[in-house]
């Protein structure tokens, strides 16, 4: 048997928020088989929504909006009904490169671009950037379509090697900026819905140094020389870690192990979950919104379709929306989310999400009334309350609706 504690943090830092079944599940399977099954591939297909949901090319402004609406309700259903690593990883991967439909404003590319991430995201990162240098709404985004032989833009280059793949003082310069810009000249998108494209007439084909060598690359060429430059892999051990680990940068000796086992993104999160200095990351990380509504609404057992209106409206409230990140950078993280108004959100958002979970509510109706924070630590895999907390829930312990959402808003529920 393994303790409990341990496969709880394991899950809540993997997953969108285990429920206590599968808390149960993890404790009697110990932790070398848990993540065995946590980390394996995606099982069910990600089927698109409905038919007909979207038509590329152009719309009006209520139809766009319409088709982000719907596509962003699918994938928070996703997020809630499927278990495992692999949609909290392929959110990891969206706000990694952050890519917004603001400015993309086709629904059927920012999805198109998800499952990009889906599909490459747990392997080696040789194919994923090869892929997004392709993505139509990458392009798009970073104004790529503009970047031609007589013009070069470099917005792409520049983000390619600052936040995606090597990190800001990385050793690269302007000149290699210039010269990745020159090497992806040509690449072409739009919304209609299709691939990216080539155009000849657009690139650039003179030689360039890049990144310490010289000679004539393409797009494959240059992901390859970034994906095995010496920086990317501590670079993006270093984003996992501050994702999946704690809200304080790893130290050199796990930056290195972590790194160590770069082949593949799940074998390094399987390290950093794994790694010594795991156990002692609990209570270092804050949920990010949409960590915090999919964890609660899977836990509540909540129908994602039921409740759709509710839960985007709350994800709106509280700031974190998918396939509407603020920049380029992505999303803020750590204390940036607990703010007095977040806080304030998290409530009303608690409140909703106990109105939408009758069942929960009753659970906790027939249990005793001293026992009622309790089993509520156990509904929200809560290790435990703080003396403080533990006060509050109890005198509201009277009342299961009011005590689910308190302990919904509570700061063991926010940090974890």
């Amino acid at each position: 048997m393994t303790d409990r504690s341990t496969v709880s943090h394991l899950l809540r830092r993997l997953t969108f928020g285990p429920t206590a079944a599968e808390v149960d599940a993890a404790v009697r399977a110990g932790v070398p088989a848990t993540l065995d099954k946590v980390l394996a591939p995606a099982g069910r297909p990600a089927d698109p929504p409905a038919a007909g949901a979207f038509r590329p090319g152009k719309q009006g402004r209520a139809d766009a909006r319409r088709q982000a609406a719907e596509a962003t309700g699918w994938w928070v259903a996703r997020m809630i009904t499927e278990p495992g690593a692999a949609e909290k990883l392929t959110f990891f991967w969206h706000g990694h490169w952050a890519t917004s439909i603001r400015k993309v404003r086709s629904a059927a590319l920012m999805l198109r671009q998800q499952e990009t991430l889906r599909r490459y995201g747990a392997g080696g990162t040789g194919p994923l950037v090869r892929a997004m240098l392709r993505d139509p709404a990458l392009i798009i985004w970073l104004d790529a379509q503009r970047n031609t032989r007589t013009a070069p833009n470099e917005n792409l280059a520049r983000e390619l090697m600052e936040l995606f793949t090597l990190g800001a003082g990385a050793g690269y310069t302007e000149a290699d900026v210039k010269a990745g810009a020159r090497v992806l000249t040509g690449w072409r998108a739009d919304r209609t819905g299709g691939p990216a494209r080539f155009s000849a007439r657009h690139h650039d084909p003179a030689p360039v140094t890049l990144l310490g060598r010289t000679g004539t690359f393409d797009a494959d060429a240059y992901a390859d020389l970034l994906v095995t430059h010496p920086a990317h892999l501590p670079f993006l051990a270093g984003r996992l870690w501050a994702r999946y680990g704690a809200d304080t940068a790893p130290d050199a000796a796990t930056t290195a192990r972590l790194a160590a086992r770069g082949g593949s993104t799940v074998a390094m999160l399987r390290a950093l979950v794994t790694d010594p200095t795991f156990a002692a990351c609990r209570g270092r990380l804050v949920k990010q919104p949409v960590e915090w509504m999919a964890g609660a609404a899977r836990q509540l057992g909540i129908d994602p379709e039921r409740g759709r209106a509710r839960i985007l409206g709350g994800l709106r409230a509280l700031g974190q929306v998918p396939f509407r990140p603020p920049s380029v950078g992505g999303w803020p993280a750590g204390t940036a989310w607990l703010t007095t108004s977040s806080a304030r959100a998290r409530l009303a958002s608690g409140r909703a999400l106990a109105a939408l979970a009758p069942a929960a509510v009753d659970r906790l109706d027939g249990v005793a009334r001293p026992d009622r924070p309790d089993a509520l630590a156990r509904l929200l895999v809560v290790d435990e309350w703080t003396a403080r907390t533990a006060a509050v829930l109890s005198r509201a312990a009277g009342d299961p609706r009011l005590l689910l959402t308190l302990g919904l808003a509570s700061p063991e529920y926010a940090v974890h």
